[in-house]
């Protein structure tokens, strides 16, 4: 049974977007338009917002494609019963990244991996993976086991019963994970920009070298209206997908 949102919800749902995106858009004509001075003109433009803009949007989609495609399919095995023994191992390991500070992780590979976009993409990847795993984990194990015995009766194969039952259910916590990676990746990716790999961090940087609030302002607030952009249309997809699985 789905569940029908009030029209007020609704119409908060369809303008925070619009009002992330107007605010961007209007700040980043201000900038442009008027900005502090000389310093401020040769250093921001449409194009650099564009440019430095798609580079970021960039990492963090590739660095979170790749998180999900590793995490979830890892998530899936180690729940079977066969290899749940193993499932705290494969925890504390990709703990391990999370508990290091993001820029020491971008740091740390620089050396093996040189700079540059891959090795931001691939410092993202390893700090974006336990968010989804551990959704994915929490997703699966927490569907309601008497649900599972009936599909056995039902005489379907474990195969049958993971992707008909248990992924289905699990689907909504998945996505939370995901919401929460994507989160975090686009608040990391600004560290991207100390290692040559572009993103929006690159104004914070040349912000602060030449001291002009509108280039650093410009730096940080674009990635945060990513940020809550994001978080809001997960939100809205994850509970779109629990309404649809809630009977």
């Amino acid at each position: 049974m789905k569940k029908t949102q009030t029209p007020w919800r609704s119409l908060v749902n369809i303008l925070l977007p619009v009002l992330l995106l107007a605010l961007a858009i209007g700040f980043s004509y201000f900038v442009v338009q008027f900005p502090q001075d000389k310093v401020v003109e040769r250093f921001v433009s449409y194009k650099k917002i564009m440019q430095l803009s798609r580079q970021h949007i960039y990492m963090v989609l590739v660095s979170s494609g790749l998180a999900i495609a590793t995490s979830v399919p890892l998530g899936i095995f180690i729940t079977r019963p066969k290899y749940k023994r193993i499932a705290p191992k494969v925890i504390d390991i990709v703990n391990i990244g999370q508990t290091i500070p993001s820029l020491a992780v971008v740091a740390l590979f620089v050396g093996f991996l040189g700079i540059g976009a891959r090795t931001a993409i691939f410092a993202l990847w390893i700090y974006s993976l336990l968010p989804i795993l551990n959704n994915t984990l929490a997703g699966i194990l927490e569907v309601d086991p008497s649900i599972i015995e009936s599909a056995k009766g039902m005489g379907m194969t474990p195969s049958r019963i993971l992707a008909r039952v248990e992924l289905p259910l699990a689907l909504p916590i998945i996505i939370a994970g995901i919401r929460t990676a994507i989160t975090i990746n686009i608040g990391s990716a600004i560290l991207a920009a100390f290692i040559g790999a572009g993103g929006l961090g690159d104004f914070i940087i040349a912000g602060n070298n030449v001291n002009r609030w509108q280039i650093l302002v410009l730096g940080a607030s674009l990635p945060a209206f990513m940020a809550i952009l994001a978080d809001h249309l997960f939100t809205l997809l994850e509970k779109r997908i629990s309404n649809y699985y809630t009977f």
